[in-house]
């Protein structure tokens, strides 16, 4: 009888502990393979159209920082050395550095409407910024990224030079022979609109997408 009990009654104790053992490392594996999975989405949703723009975001700027830079400090040193001064030949009568002031737009055109262009130039930076949230071309940051140093770039001296904000001139200086004297802010928009122009010829848009006619 005391032998039937003991078959009977006693449970199967390793059996239970062995379920219990594969039942955790089946929740384990589940939890590393979820891990897993969460990592995986995490870097398609990094290198998904978000990212691509926010570094295609980052060149725009980048570009118009350092074409910005360029254009202010080339400006100042022109102020302090070449203004009210001979001017200065580099390549013979080809091409020399002679500072004007000028009031009017790119390459001395319009001199009658300061505050026309001064308005026009914030209203392109302004649209640059918001044309920028859907950027995911690298051609087109770098283009978009020259307008917008350029255009800060004269845009400061409407606001900032002699005789008042909004009416302020343009200093340039770079005198080609037979050409307008211009400056590195006008050279970043004429070389972006150039760019745009072929970037537009090909079939190439901002967002990145290509389309024929």
């Amino acid at each position: 009888m005391a032998e039937a009990e003991r078959i009977i009654g006693t449970p199967d104790i390793p059996e239970a502990a062995g379920d219990e053992s594969a039942q955790s490392g089946s929740d384990s594996e589940e939890t590393s393979e979820e891990t897993a999975a969460g990592g995986q989405d995490g870097q398609r949703d990094e290198a998904g159209p978000g990212g691509r723009g926010k570094r295609k975001i980052a060149v725009l700027f980048s570009v118009a920082v350092v074409a910005y830079a360029l254009d202010l400090v080339s400006k100042m040193i022109v102020v302090a050395k070449l203004e009210h001064h001979d001017s200065i030949e580099l390549i013979g009568d080809w091409l020399r550095l002679s500072a004007i002031r000028n009031a009017g737009a790119a390459f001395g055109f319009g001199e009658a409407f300061t505050v026309i262009f001064t308005c026009i130039a914030a209203a392109v930076i302004v649209v640059i910024a918001r044309l920028a949230r859907k950027l995911y071309s690298l051609p087109w940051a770098i283009a978009l990224g020259l307008l917008l140093g350029g255009a800060l770039g004269n845009l400061t001296d409407r606001l900032f030079r002699s005789p008042g904000v909004f009416k302020g001139a343009v200093v340039d200086f770079i005198a080609p022979k037979g050409f307008a004297v211009f400056n590195l802010a006008d050279s970043a928009i004429v070389c972006g609109g150039i760019l745009i122009v072929l970037l537009s010829f090909r079939g190439l848009d901002p967002d990145g997408t290509v389309h024929k006619d």
